[in-house]
């Protein structure tokens, strides 16, 4: 019968950047969210990975689409394609699943309105969920990590995904308080082409920024194990000739500094609203960084200096989340924090 023989239910972290899905306690999908689109007859032509290929790229009859931003659901027809295709993807019998009803955990930001939970739940009915559960992001965060969430103790996760940055104190099973920006991955990859624009006066896409960020993004200007150089290249705005320009990861640091110091500021503020008891777990814990931009060069070196609670970047940052909502899936009796 295929990959989803054994049970109907699978676990998704649906993330601005990445959707992660996974049923029976393994990653069967782990690709970029976005979709492509014939122009002329509203179809998919790719999910996924496929797509991310496609961006930038493409003619007159395609569109590619990220259906989410800062977060949440921005265009709810690609995002009801985007997973549908995915988890036709994670399925060997695609037309024998695709009759299928599904009992699906979804990931979503701690600061999501009800009109927005309301988008993630018609999305993931459409495309075959019968029972639909949400969980908040921290949350999952705090699960994927292995913290025991149900115990009378505070622990702190900082969840830097792409559109939004999640900050949650989490005691007895339940979000004490939170905070939730819209500044995270996505901003510092813009930070990075207007930047280039601005300073070099070199046009690059949405892509080569994103390569800039991994090969050289930092959030402090002294590192003890510093990248070399990234070379880009693009064309020159004024007279449209090629450009090679060599990049640092102390001039990346300047560029983004704005929106990290943004960051550090929230995770001050959702600090000074933690009750007295639960802030000292915290000082004795640590604060748990997850999500792709936990793993920002310097990034919990810098936090650590400036707040003075130790920071731990969490095993697999980038699957915190997504593991966090497979166990959710497993103890959907258990966990009362999930929504319905």
């Amino acid at each position: 019968m295929g990959l989803f023989s054994l049970t109907k239910e699978i676990a998704m972290d649906l993330g601005t950047a990445n959707t992660i899905i996974i049923h029976n306690d393994k990653i069967v999908i782990d690709e970029p969210s976005i979709v492509a689109i014939n122009k002329r007859t509203g179809k998919p032509i790719a999910v996924g990975r496929e797509a991310k290929l496609m961006q930038g790229k493409e003619n007159d009859g395609i569109e590619t689409i990220r259906p989410l931003r800062k977060g949440v659901i921005a265009n709810f027809n690609a995002a009801e394609m985007m997973i549908r295709g995915l988890i036709k993807k994670a399925s060997s019998k695609s037309n024998w699943f695709s009759q299928q009803s599904l009992k699906m955990v979804v990931g979503i930001p701690s600061g999501s309105t009800e009109v927005e939970i309301r988008a993630v739940r018609d999305s993931s009915e459409h495309a075959n969920g019968r029972d639909v559960y949400m969980i908040y992001e921290p949350m999952a965060a705090a699960l994927g990590i292995g913290i025991d969430v149900l115990a009378p103790q505070g622990n702190m996760i900082v969840d830097i995904g792409g559109g939004t940055t999640e900050i949650a104190v989490i005691s007895l099973g339940g979000i004490v308080s939170n905070k939730s920006i819209q500044v995270a991955g996505d901003d510092l990859t813009y930070d990075i082409m207007e930047h280039m624009s601005r300073v070099h006066n070199v046009k690059i896409g949405e892509r080569t920024a994103e390569q800039i960020k991994i090969h050289v993004g930092s959030a402090l200007t002294e590192l003890d194990n510093p990248p070399e150089d990234y070379i880009v290249r693009g064309p020159n705005k004024m007279t449209a000739l090629p450009m090679e320009v060599p990049v640092s990861y102390q001039e990346i640091s300047h560029c983004i500094e704005k929106s990290v110091s943004r960051i550090e500021a929230a995770v001050l503020q959702a600090l000074d609203e933690t009750p007295p008891e639960l802030y000292s777990d915290i000082v004795t814990n640590g604060i748990f960084l997850a999500g792709g931009g936990a793993l920002l060069r310097g990034l919990d070196k810098r936090l650590t200096d400036k707040i003075g609670i130790q920071f731990h970047i969490a095993e697999d940052p980038l699957l915190c989340v997504a593991k966090g909502t497979g166990v959710a899936l497993k103890n959907i009796s258990t966990f009362s924090f999930l929504i319905q």
